[in-house]
């Protein structure tokens, strides 16, 4: 799958709150919600929904005037949300005919008292799946998957019996015929949940990269040789020595969504940004 543009201005935005770096206030931002248009889609997919490092709250205004809330939603379920409304509005195709990609990193505190944490994410998974054709991604570091975050349960058994989602974490899936592959959380300390040392992270990165699926999904992930956008060099070694193909990542937030590494394989970095992939 290759991306030949993405719109510069988005097509819709979503209102949400998130706390500024050292917790010293609580601040209003904006998802952008931006087109991208690819060669083609698996069959029966119209659109697939991109998404990573979802950190924020619903609006505390908006959460108090809903009387069934106890406290404000994460942002991933204000989106999947918002994908039923522009559905509706022909914004977008019916949702059964939509994917979701999650490239990790959908839980914030619910009081925003500080950046970070670690926490349930379950929920957000499940506003996807209740109208979307199948949702596929990878943890990020501040996700957890079971009321009790540490330590976390294998990626594959965290779904297992409820058809149409699916956590990778070194491991391909194939949706509608295109094989996903992914790999969750980032390059520290193996001790810690959701984490792999730099070597083992590479090498699991070149493992999967090398049987060619059609679209890679990480939550850390490379850099793009002799430009400003962060990332791991030996990551990016690992998938230019494989066949080109579309890498999905978050994690590190890049002031341009698209990169290109020397193989041809495209980088599409998501953190805190939506992006739509659809046919013209």
């Amino acid at each position: 799958m290759k991306i030949s543009r993405i719109s510069e201005t988005p097509f819709h935005t979503i209102a949400y709150e998130v706390v500024t770096a050292g917790a010293k206030r609580i601040v209003p931002a904006t998802l952008p919600l931006l087109d991208a248009v690819v060669d083609h889609l698996p069959t029966g997919v119209e659109a697939i929904v991109v998404a990573a490092d979802l950190q924020g709250r619903e609006p505390r205004w908006q959460a108090a005037s809903s009387p069934a809330a106890t406290e404000p939603r994460l942002l991933g379920e204000l989106l999947a949300d918002e994908l039923e409304v522009l559905s509706e509005i022909d914004a977008l195709p019916a949702l059964d005919k939509v994917g979701v990609i999650l490239a990790g990193d959908m839980f914030a505190k619910p009081d925003l008292s500080g950046r970070g944490g670690k926490g349930d994410v379950r929920g957000v998974w499940h506003a996807f799946a209740r109208e979307c054709r199948w949702v596929v991604g990878v943890a990020g570091n501040h996700d957890a998957y079971t009321a009790n975050p540490s330590p976390p349960p294998p990626a594959q058994v965290v779904f297992d019996k409820e058809p149409g989602l699916h956590l990778l974490d070194g491991d391909c899936v194939d949706l509608d015929g295109m094989s996903v592959a992914g790999i969750s959380g980032i390059v520290g300390n193996p001790r810690r949940p959701w984490r792999r040392d730099e070597p083992a992270f590479a090498a699991a990165v070149r493992k999967l990269a090398s049987d060619a699926p059609e679209i890679l999904v990480l939550h850390d992930g490379p850099d793009v040789a002799d430009t400003d956008l962060r990332g791991w060099k030996s990551i990016r070694k690992a998938i230019e020595s494989a066949p080109p193909q579309l890498v999905i990542r978050g994690h590190d937030h890049w002031t341009t969504p698209l990169g290109t590494l020397a193989n041809g394989s495209q980088v599409l970095n998501v953190d805190s940004r939506v992006v739509v992939l659809r046919t013209e």
